[in-house]
Protein backbone atom coordinates (compact mmCIF):
# COMPACT_ATOMS: atom_id res chain seq x y z
CA UNK A 1 0.00 0.00 0.00
CA UNK A 2 2.98 2.52 0.84
CA UNK A 3 4.36 1.66 -2.29
CA UNK A 4 1.45 2.28 -4.46
CA UNK A 5 1.28 6.06 -2.68
CA UNK A 6 4.99 6.98 -2.58
CA UNK A 7 4.20 8.49 -6.46
CA UNK A 8 1.69 10.00 -5.28
CA UNK A 9 3.23 11.56 -2.55
CA UNK A 10 6.44 12.94 -4.47
CA UNK A 11 4.50 14.72 -7.20
CA UNK A 12 3.64 17.84 -5.27
CA UNK A 13 7.27 17.49 -4.21
CA UNK A 14 8.35 17.68 -7.39
CA UNK A 15 5.93 20.49 -8.46
CA UNK A 16 7.22 22.72 -5.84
CA UNK A 17 10.55 22.11 -6.72
CA UNK A 18 9.77 22.92 -10.60
CA UNK A 19 8.03 25.95 -9.10
CA UNK A 20 11.08 27.15 -7.36
CA UNK A 21 13.29 26.93 -10.17
CA UNK A 22 11.15 29.93 -12.03
CA UNK A 23 11.88 32.66 -9.61
CA UNK A 24 15.59 33.32 -10.65
CA UNK A 25 16.51 34.86 -14.11
CA UNK A 26 13.59 36.29 -16.66
CA UNK A 27 10.69 36.65 -15.05
CA UNK A 28 7.36 38.87 -15.51
CA UNK A 29 5.94 40.26 -12.51
CA UNK A 30 2.63 42.61 -11.86
CA UNK A 31 2.25 45.46 -10.02
CA UNK A 32 -0.88 46.19 -7.99
CA UNK A 33 -1.80 49.92 -7.53
CA UNK A 34 -3.88 51.43 -4.76
CA UNK A 35 -6.77 51.35 -7.41
CA UNK A 36 -6.29 47.99 -7.60
CA UNK A 37 -4.67 48.73 -11.38
CA UNK A 38 -2.43 45.69 -12.61
CA UNK A 39 0.80 46.75 -14.34
CA UNK A 40 2.73 44.53 -15.67
CA UNK A 41 6.77 44.79 -15.60
CA UNK A 42 10.08 42.55 -15.97
CA UNK A 43 12.50 41.14 -13.57
CA UNK A 44 15.75 39.38 -13.53
CA UNK A 45 17.06 37.66 -10.46
CA UNK A 46 20.67 36.58 -10.52
CA UNK A 47 20.38 33.00 -11.59
CA UNK A 48 22.86 31.49 -7.96
CA UNK A 49 20.32 34.38 -6.11
CA UNK A 50 19.51 32.07 -2.82
CA UNK A 51 18.36 35.42 -0.41
CA UNK A 52 21.32 34.43 2.01
CA UNK A 53 23.45 38.11 1.28
CA UNK A 54 22.40 41.27 -0.03
CA UNK A 55 22.33 41.80 -3.86
CA UNK A 56 22.79 45.23 -6.30
CA UNK A 57 19.69 46.09 -7.87
CA UNK A 58 19.38 48.14 -10.97
CA UNK A 59 16.24 49.84 -12.61
CA UNK A 60 16.49 50.11 -16.31
CA UNK A 61 14.06 52.92 -18.17
CA UNK A 62 13.24 52.08 -21.50
CA UNK A 63 12.65 54.77 -24.76
CA UNK A 64 9.56 55.79 -25.72
CA UNK A 65 9.60 53.08 -28.50
CA UNK A 66 9.18 50.85 -26.04
CA UNK A 67 6.11 52.43 -23.98
CA UNK A 68 2.73 50.01 -23.56
CA UNK A 69 1.30 47.91 -21.12
CA UNK A 70 2.07 44.31 -22.45
CA UNK A 71 5.33 44.45 -20.07
CA UNK A 72 7.40 42.83 -23.15
CA UNK A 73 8.65 45.37 -25.32
CA UNK A 74 10.83 47.00 -22.79
CA UNK A 75 12.51 43.68 -22.58
CA UNK A 76 13.80 43.89 -25.75
CA UNK A 77 15.67 47.09 -26.35
CA UNK A 78 18.87 48.29 -24.34
CA UNK A 79 20.35 46.56 -21.22
CA UNK A 80 18.22 43.20 -20.89
CA UNK A 81 19.48 41.77 -23.93
CA UNK A 82 23.51 42.72 -22.52
CA UNK A 83 22.35 40.96 -19.37
CA UNK A 84 20.96 37.89 -21.33
CA UNK A 85 24.35 37.68 -23.10
CA UNK A 86 26.10 37.76 -19.15
CA UNK A 87 23.08 35.83 -18.17
CA UNK A 88 25.00 33.04 -16.16
CA UNK A 89 27.34 35.83 -14.10
CA UNK A 90 25.07 38.72 -13.78
CA UNK A 91 25.48 39.51 -9.68
CA UNK A 92 22.22 42.04 -9.53
CA UNK A 93 18.77 41.78 -9.54
CA UNK A 94 17.01 43.97 -12.97
CA UNK A 95 13.75 46.10 -12.87
CA UNK A 96 12.37 46.59 -16.39
CA UNK A 97 9.32 48.81 -15.51
CA UNK A 98 7.15 49.85 -18.21
CA UNK A 99 5.68 53.43 -19.10
CA UNK A 100 2.02 52.96 -20.23
CA UNK A 101 2.22 56.87 -21.39
CA UNK A 102 5.12 57.49 -22.31
CA UNK A 103 7.75 59.67 -19.87
CA UNK A 104 9.77 58.54 -16.59
CA UNK A 105 9.84 62.27 -15.18
CA UNK A 106 10.39 62.07 -11.37
CA UNK A 107 7.04 63.37 -9.43
CA UNK A 108 4.55 62.03 -12.53
CA UNK A 109 2.07 59.24 -12.06
CA UNK A 110 4.68 57.28 -14.12
CA UNK A 111 7.46 58.33 -11.88
CA UNK A 112 5.72 57.89 -8.52
CA UNK A 113 5.09 53.87 -9.60
CA UNK A 114 8.54 53.23 -10.93
CA UNK A 115 9.42 53.77 -7.39
CA UNK A 116 6.50 52.01 -5.57
CA UNK A 117 7.81 49.18 -7.73
CA UNK A 118 11.53 49.54 -6.30
CA UNK A 119 10.17 49.64 -3.05
CA UNK A 120 8.46 46.44 -3.61
CA UNK A 121 11.21 44.42 -5.14
CA UNK A 122 13.24 45.72 -2.57
CA UNK A 123 11.25 44.41 0.08
CA UNK A 124 10.55 40.93 -1.55
CA UNK A 125 14.43 40.37 -2.29
CA UNK A 126 17.44 40.79 -0.23
CA UNK A 127 18.40 43.75 -1.68
CA UNK A 128 21.93 45.67 -0.86
CA UNK A 129 20.04 49.45 -0.47
CA UNK A 130 23.66 51.08 -0.41
CA UNK A 131 23.57 49.89 -4.07
CA UNK A 132 20.42 50.56 -5.84
CA UNK A 133 21.25 51.99 -9.43
CA UNK A 134 19.83 54.35 -12.09
CA UNK A 135 19.95 53.90 -16.03
CA UNK A 136 17.97 54.44 -19.06
CA UNK A 137 17.83 55.22 -22.82
CA UNK A 138 16.57 58.39 -24.78
CA UNK A 139 13.58 59.15 -22.89
CA UNK A 140 14.70 56.46 -20.10
CA UNK A 141 17.61 58.82 -20.22
CA UNK A 142 15.78 61.89 -19.44
CA UNK A 143 14.20 60.20 -16.66
CA UNK A 144 17.45 59.40 -15.36
CA UNK A 145 18.78 62.46 -15.22
CA UNK A 146 15.22 63.56 -13.78
CA UNK A 147 14.90 60.84 -10.56
CA UNK A 148 18.36 62.02 -10.01
CA UNK A 149 18.08 65.44 -9.11
CA UNK A 150 14.34 64.21 -7.76
CA UNK A 151 15.44 61.76 -5.46
CA UNK A 152 20.11 61.91 -4.94
CA UNK A 153 19.58 59.69 -1.67
CA UNK A 154 17.85 56.76 -3.28
CA UNK A 155 20.90 56.13 -5.98
CA UNK A 156 24.23 54.42 -5.85
CA UNK A 157 25.08 55.76 -9.11
CA UNK A 158 23.13 56.78 -12.80
CA UNK A 159 23.86 55.75 -16.12
CA UNK A 160 22.08 58.17 -18.57
CA UNK A 161 22.64 56.81 -22.04
CA UNK A 162 21.52 59.64 -24.88
CA UNK A 163 19.23 61.70 -22.68
CA UNK A 164 18.72 65.14 -21.59
CA UNK A 165 16.79 67.39 -19.56
CA UNK A 166 17.84 70.51 -17.28
CA UNK A 167 21.41 70.47 -16.44
CA UNK A 168 20.66 73.55 -13.87
CA UNK A 169 19.66 70.33 -11.71
CA UNK A 170 22.77 69.32 -11.69
CA UNK A 171 23.83 70.80 -8.71
CA UNK A 172 21.63 68.43 -6.44
CA UNK A 173 23.06 65.08 -7.41
CA UNK A 174 26.92 66.37 -8.11
CA UNK A 175 28.25 63.39 -5.54
CA UNK A 176 26.44 60.47 -7.36
CA UNK A 177 28.67 58.48 -9.30
CA UNK A 178 27.64 58.89 -13.21
CA UNK A 179 28.94 57.35 -16.59
CA UNK A 180 26.84 59.20 -19.34
CA UNK A 181 27.18 58.01 -23.01
CA UNK A 182 25.57 59.86 -25.81
CA UNK A 183 26.58 59.36 -29.75
CA UNK A 184 27.48 62.86 -31.57
CA UNK A 185 25.63 62.15 -34.39
CA UNK A 186 22.35 61.72 -33.00
CA UNK A 187 19.04 63.49 -34.03
CA UNK A 188 16.46 62.49 -32.19
CA UNK A 189 18.25 63.51 -28.58
CA UNK A 190 21.11 66.24 -29.27
CA UNK A 191 24.59 65.09 -28.18
CA UNK A 192 24.29 68.83 -26.36
CA UNK A 193 22.10 66.88 -23.72
CA UNK A 194 24.77 64.83 -22.44
CA UNK A 195 27.59 67.62 -22.76
CA UNK A 196 25.36 70.03 -20.67
CA UNK A 197 24.98 67.72 -17.71
CA UNK A 198 28.57 66.43 -17.80
CA UNK A 199 29.71 70.40 -18.14
CA UNK A 200 27.27 71.36 -15.32
CA UNK A 201 28.29 68.06 -13.09
CA UNK A 202 31.92 69.35 -13.08
CA UNK A 203 30.93 72.88 -12.74
CA UNK A 204 29.61 71.87 -9.58
CA UNK A 205 32.28 69.93 -8.18
CA UNK A 206 31.12 66.69 -9.45
CA UNK A 207 33.66 63.85 -11.23
CA UNK A 208 31.47 62.03 -14.22
CA UNK A 209 32.42 60.00 -16.68
CA UNK A 210 31.49 60.40 -19.87
CA UNK A 211 32.48 58.62 -23.61
CA UNK A 212 30.62 59.76 -26.51
CA UNK A 213 31.04 58.27 -29.92
CA UNK A 214 31.76 60.03 -33.59
CA UNK A 215 29.63 58.58 -36.13
CA UNK A 216 26.92 57.08 -33.86
CA UNK A 217 23.22 57.83 -34.19
CA UNK A 218 20.60 57.69 -31.46
CA UNK A 219 21.18 53.92 -31.11
CA UNK A 220 24.30 54.47 -28.15
CA UNK A 221 22.87 52.36 -26.19
CA UNK A 222 23.92 48.85 -27.50
CA UNK A 223 27.34 49.57 -27.48
CA UNK A 224 26.73 51.48 -23.65
CA UNK A 225 25.63 48.06 -22.50
CA UNK A 226 28.10 45.97 -24.25
CA UNK A 227 30.72 47.68 -22.12
CA UNK A 228 32.03 44.99 -20.08
CA UNK A 229 33.77 47.86 -18.03
CA UNK A 230 30.65 50.24 -17.51
CA UNK A 231 29.29 46.94 -15.21
CA UNK A 232 33.06 46.77 -13.31
CA UNK A 233 33.01 50.15 -12.39
CA UNK A 234 29.23 50.38 -11.56
CA UNK A 235 29.12 46.95 -9.15
CA UNK A 236 32.29 49.36 -7.58
CA UNK A 237 29.74 52.28 -6.40
CA UNK A 238 27.96 52.20 -3.03
CA UNK A 239 26.03 55.22 -1.45
CA UNK A 240 28.02 56.42 1.53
Amino acid sequence: MIRRLLPLLLIPVLAFAAEGDTKTGFLDRTFKEADGKEVKYGLFVPLDYKGDSPVPLVVFLHGSGESGTDGQKQMKVGLAPAVRKREKTFPAIVIFPQSQKGGWKAGSDEGKRLLAIVDEVSKTYKVDPKRVYLTGLSMGGYGTWSHAAATPERWAAIVPVCGGGDPSTAVKFKDIPCWAFHGDADTAVKVDGSRNFIEALKKAGGEPKYTEYPGVAHNSWDKAYGTDELYEWLFKQARK
